[in-house]
């Protein structure tokens, strides 16, 4: 049977790519060996999320007397809120399932290699194989986490992310090895379900990739709230020694624990996809190259996602698989990478688009900042969540936004209208000039654009 598109992959980048495919007219199936939703829907982005829901119903809970509120002894079931996250992705799989039946996407179960540009032969379960042939491919194949041995993983008691979330019991002592986006997140989960809890970094300061002032704020947050952490540290030696796992630091300090997290990047599943048989180019990583229309080497061959070796996020996959699809389709698009959001769930919570102040100064900006406290912010203060800032980056010429960085509170949610503004290519006075309902969250953004010329009112 002939397609027009065949889509390797059903995570965020694949089953978004079928399924408008689909609508816009085409013929598609979609190949997936795994569950539907990927990583993302199953081993990231929502089940860490749900964990990280209860351990903020949590902390609201142990903080219920700053309201007025009395309680009595809480605890946490384990085992029941990995019950519960199960149920919030199977719930979630099962309607991509029913969407892209709606949709009259062919769902292939099994494992895809590449037998030419236009043919993708697959494994099925049941031991046989089956030929697609397609005018097109879209490769979605997505990341998993690096398996390190010697750190020593073994999946027990040295573990990865994907382990970390099927925990049923939790740890008394937690090393998480890697400050990065999933190391600090994990740290926030399990120090507010009650785990001591140690992170390790080799860089100068965890969330590295994030603006300086976010990245130090966030570290004092995990001070106060007893997290330790050790930045400029590599692990030199992992050993396993009655019962507790002992990681020995190359500065000599060992650091005794329960379990171990591994987090410390992750691997492009580009192997075994027949890829080079068939002429497609990869990078020194292993990624799949690709130019703005997210074609590959080989003509009629398209790549999106973590493969393609550019922003590992859920959203720039979708966004990319859009991209792909309306060319496939007869569009004209391409992928701009200028403004895209980026969420960490930690508590209080990040989110940041566009440039830092370091970034905008390297590529030549004259820059004005401006930062807004929660603490200033009626909402915040009404809902107990005063913690953090939103930084405001402009150009100092032209008053253009180049740069928003949000902690506090919904900062996720908050993040969205400043990639709006930056999109929309506003100024700073312009967005300033915008409404804001009063008493929200979104007013701490105003504060801070006005604050650009000097003019915030509650600073």
């Amino acid at each position: 049977m002939r397609y027009k598109i065949v889509v390797v992959g059903g995570g965020p980048g694949g089953y978004v790519a079928a399924i408008r495919a689909a609508q816009l007219g085409a013929r598609v199936a979609l190949v997936e060996k795994e569950e539907l939703g990927g990583t993302c829907l199953n081993r990231g982005c929502i089940p860490t999320k749900v964990l990280a829901a209860a351990a903020g119903i949590l902390d609201s809970i142990k903080r219920a007397g700053e309201f007025g509120i009395s309680t009595g002894t809480v605890e946490v079931d384990m085992a029941a809120l990995i019950e519960r996250k199960r149920q919030v992705v199977k719930r979630l799989a099962s309607g991509i399932q029913f969407l892209l039946q709606k949709n009259k996407v062919e769902l292939v179960r099994g494992t895809a290699v590449l037998t030419s540009p236009r043919t993708v032969k697959v494994s099925l379960p049941d031991g046989t194989e089956r030929e697609l042939e397609a005018e097109n491919i879209v490769l979605a194949t997505g990341s998993s986490p690096a398996l390190i041995k010697s750190l020593g993983y073994d999946g027990r008691q040295v573990i990865t992310s994907d382990e970390a979330l099927d925990l049923t019991s939790v740890p008394g002592r937690l090393l998480i090895i890697g400050g990065g986006v999933v190391g600090c997140e994990f740290a926030s989960i399990f120090a507010a379900l009650g785990s001591k809890v140690t992170v390790v970094e080799m860089m100068p300061t965890i969330l590295p990739n994030v603006d300086k002032e976010v990245s130090r704020y966030i570290q004092g947050v995990f001070k106060r709230r007893g997290i330790t952490v050790k930045t400029g540290a590599g692990i030199k030696t992992v050993r396993k020694d009655a019962g507790e796992v002992v990681a020995g630091l190359e500065s000599g300090e060992e650091i005794a624990a329960d379990l171990v997290l591994i987090s410390v990047g992750r691997v492009l599943n580009t192997g075994g996809l027949g890829l080079a048989e068939v002429g497609v180019a990869l990078g020194e990583r292993g990624e799949v190259l690709v130019n703005e229309r997210m074609e590959t080497s080989v003509p009629g061959i398209y790549a999106v996602g973590d493969i393609t070796g550019k922003i590992q996020l859920a959203h720039m996959a979708s966004a990319q698989g859009l991209v792909a699809v309306h060319n496939i389709m007869g569009s004209s698009r391409i992928m701009d990478y200028r403004v895209v959001p980026s969420c960490i769930f930690t508590s209080p919570e990040v989110g940041v688009v566009g440039l830092t102040a370091d970034e905008a100064r390297a590529r030549g900006y004259a820059v004005k900042t401006a930062k807004f406290p929660m603490m200033a912010c009626g909402k915040a203060q009404a809902m107990g969540e005063t913690e953090g800032f939103v930084k405001m980056v402009a150009d100092a010429q032209t008053d253009r936004l180049l740069g928003v960085h949000i902690v506090g509170p919904h900062a996720s949610d908050l993040v969205a209208e400043a990639a709006l503004a930056l999109e929309a290519d506003m100024t700073a006075a312009r967005l300033a000039q915008v409404i804001h309902a009063h008493p929200t969250l979104a007013e701490a953004v105003l504060e801070a654009a006005e604050g650009i010329h000097g003019l915030s009112i509650h600073a």
